[in-house]
Formats: structure tokens, C-alpha cells, sequence
């Protein structure tokens, strides 16, 4: 398929280019199915599942330590936490705009759910 732009003004080139990148998006998503669809197919023709085939992707092995965790609460809404990793949450950037307000004071304090410290009697020593 050969387009000529040679007689084509900026505005109709940039139309172009748009609609090029478009179909460009949806051919990708389209092929990404495709790929998928086999893939699917082959495993059940197989019997196996993806995580037998592909050991520790997608498991809990590539987990971070405490990735799960929540370590900020939204003080208007206590239901809604974030961990600290990946992009920030709308309520949270919110709450930043507030005067007064810090990521520190966002944070969940953990005195509340730690157990409190157990003291260990000191024994004596008799003395010989």
C-alpha cells in the first residue's frame, strides 16, 4: 500500500500520521489476541497451565517483601490505603494539597497493632 505525500499539506499529513497511529494501536491489541488465543490453546491441548511452564512468573517468588502492606491511610476515608510503591493514588496527591498536610502524616502507625513489649525478670545471681 503505497500513500503519496507528496502533494499533501501539513494539516493532511498530521491526519494521516493520526489515523496511521491508530490503526497502528488496534493492530497490536489485535495481534496480542491472537498471540494469546494460541497460547491458551496449545496449554489446554497440553494439559498445562501457564505457571507450570513458566516457573515463578506471575507466583509470589517475584514479590517483594511487604509489597502488600499498606503504609498510607486516607484520613477521610480509612477503607483506603496505599503501600508506597507504584503510582501515587488520587486521594493521596489530594491530601498533599491540603495545607498541613505531609506524606509522614499519612502514614499508618504501627504502635496500635504491635504487640506490646514483653519485660524479662532479671534473675539474680546468688552470689558464692
Amino acid at each position: 500500500m503505497a500513500v503519496k505525500l507528496d502533494g499533501l499539506s501539513p494539516k493532511e499529513l498530521q491526519t494521516l500520521i493520526t489515523q496511521a497511529q491508530s490503526r497502528m494501536e488496534s493492530a497490536r491489541t489485535e495481534h496480542i489476541q491472537g498471540v494469546k488465543a494460541k497460547i491458551d490453546a496449545l496449554l489446554k491441548t497440553e494439559g498445562l497451565q501457564l505457571s507450570e511452564v513458566y516457573a515463578g512468573r506471575g507466583g509470589k517468588r517475584g514479590r517483594r517483601a511487604g509489597a502488600g502492606i499498606p503504609k498510607y491511610r486516607n484520613p477521610a476515608d480509612p477503607s483506603q490505603t496505599w503501600t508506597g510503591h507504584g503510582k501515587k493514588p488520587a486521594w493521596f496527591q489530594q491530601a498533599l494539597k491540603k495545607s498541613g498536610v505531609t506524606a509522614e502524616s499519612l502514614l499508618i502507625t504501627r504502635a496500635a497493632t504491635k504487640k506490646p513489649a514483653v519485660k524479662k525478670a532479671i534473675k539474680k545471681g546468688t552470689a558464692k
